[in-house]
């Protein structure tokens, strides 16, 4: 153990994340804070790699005592605002690196609702310290985060950062008359970060009553990209393997085609939407999803079941994990007998639940 606590400058913890086990958050504070007494000389450390199966932390700041003066680079994903403010105040001296993910935050003024007197100390830290920033939010609030609030927030006290990507979805709800925030409005706000090129989309859900925005730099580095809507503005992502659809307004199959192109490496989609399809036209170009190996489908209507097994619109990989409920796939297949939609289903595999007594006759020689 001695050995290990000198030679290793590098580590990676990754903690997966499990439906019926999870791990609890003393368990993995504990854990957190226990790496930097057992390696005294570590300089990168990266705490739970994957944000889409990992769990997050959170600190008992009454009781956490981590610190490291050897820290230079740090990789983690935390519970709130609260908790990075918290590894932000003296606790690392000698970071310049930190790529966050916070899971959530409800806030009106960031820094503020940190202990007002060790808040100098943070800023002092940032102003110092900090060249790199990689920043991901996912927010509750009353207004949405633009470019004003990062400029005042965090642009403006770190004078020495050369580096600021981040990845921030502000959610708000929309209560009664209000004066919108467009896309446009957005974009003013960012017009004094010259050295970036910031991506924006705004979207108003008036079923479920709020609003969101996205705001992201470009390129974009996270391998996964949730909830995007038809505003989506396209581009290409190189490192996104997962993504999720969301929105109140019926997906086209032009739009199907934009997101194939913008996702070359995608290997799970999931969909949400209830909306049917309105255009009819019978002549589409076939879109592939070649690393496609996921497919979810439980909250779609049936016309995106029929986007994805129908063969004159979409074709779809060999060994491809189907999940969709039974209803809607037997009247998309008409009764698995339908042969527009058989090329596709043999590529597929289809779990059917154990406890249905009648199979159709031809539902087991339909899919892979």
């Amino acid at each position: 153990m001695d050995i290990f606590k000198n030679q290793i400058s590098s580590l990676v913890i990754d903690i997966t994340k499990d439906e019926k086990h999870n791990t609890r958050n003393d368990t993995l504070e504990l854990i957190f804070t226990r790496i930097f007494s057992v390696f005294i000389n570590l300089q990168r450390l990266d705490f739970g790699p994957s944000v889409s199966s990992c769990q997050v932390l959170s600190f008992d700041i009454s009781r956490s005592t981590a610190f490291s003066s050897t820290l230079v680079e740090l990789h983690i994903n935390l519970s709130s605002i609260l908790d990075c403010l918290y590894l932000l105040d003296g606790h690392f001296n000698q970071l310049h690196t930190l790529h966050v993910y916070i899971c959530d935050l409800i806030a009106s003024n960031w820094l503020s609702t940190y202990n007002k007197g060790t808040l100098p100390n943070l800023r002092c830290l940032l102003l110092h310290s900090s060249k790199k920033l990689d920043l991901h939010l996912v927010v509750h609030r009353k207004t949405f985060i633009d470019g004003n609030e990062l400029k005042k927030n965090i642009t403006n006290h770190m004078t020495r950062l050369k580096k600021f990507a981040f990845n921030i979805c502000s959610n708000i709800r929309l209560r009664g008359a209000i004066d919108l925030t467009s896309n446009e409005d957005i974009q003013q706000t960012f017009r004094v970060f010259k050295d970036y090129q910031i991506i924006s989309t705004v979207d108003y859900f008036l079923k479920e009553k709020r609003g969101q925005c996205h705001i992201y730099s470009y390129p974009y580095n996270l391998q996964y990209y949730e909830n995007i809507t038809n505003n989506f503005p396209g581009g290409l992502f190189e490192y996104v393997s997962e993504i999720s659809l969301f929105d109140e307004r019926p997906f086209e199959h032009e739009f199907f085609l934009r997101i194939a192109q913008s996702f070359p490496l995608m290997k799970k989609l999931t969909l949400l939407n209830e909306k049917p399809q309105t255009n009819n036209n019978q002549h589409f170009s076939i879109i592939k999803y070649p690393r496609l190996i996921e497919l979810v489908l439980y909250d779609a209507h049936e016309d995106y079941v029929e986007q994805f097994l129908l063969d004159t619109k979409s074709s779809l990989p060999f060994d491809i994990d189907l999940y969709v409920y039974f209803r809607p796939l037997k009247k998309v297949t008409h009764n698995f007998t339908r042969d527009a939609t058989r090329i596709n289903c043999s590529r597929v595999k289809f779990s059917y639940y154990k406890s249905m007594k009648r199979i159709p006759k031809h539902f087991k020689d339909y899919f892979l």
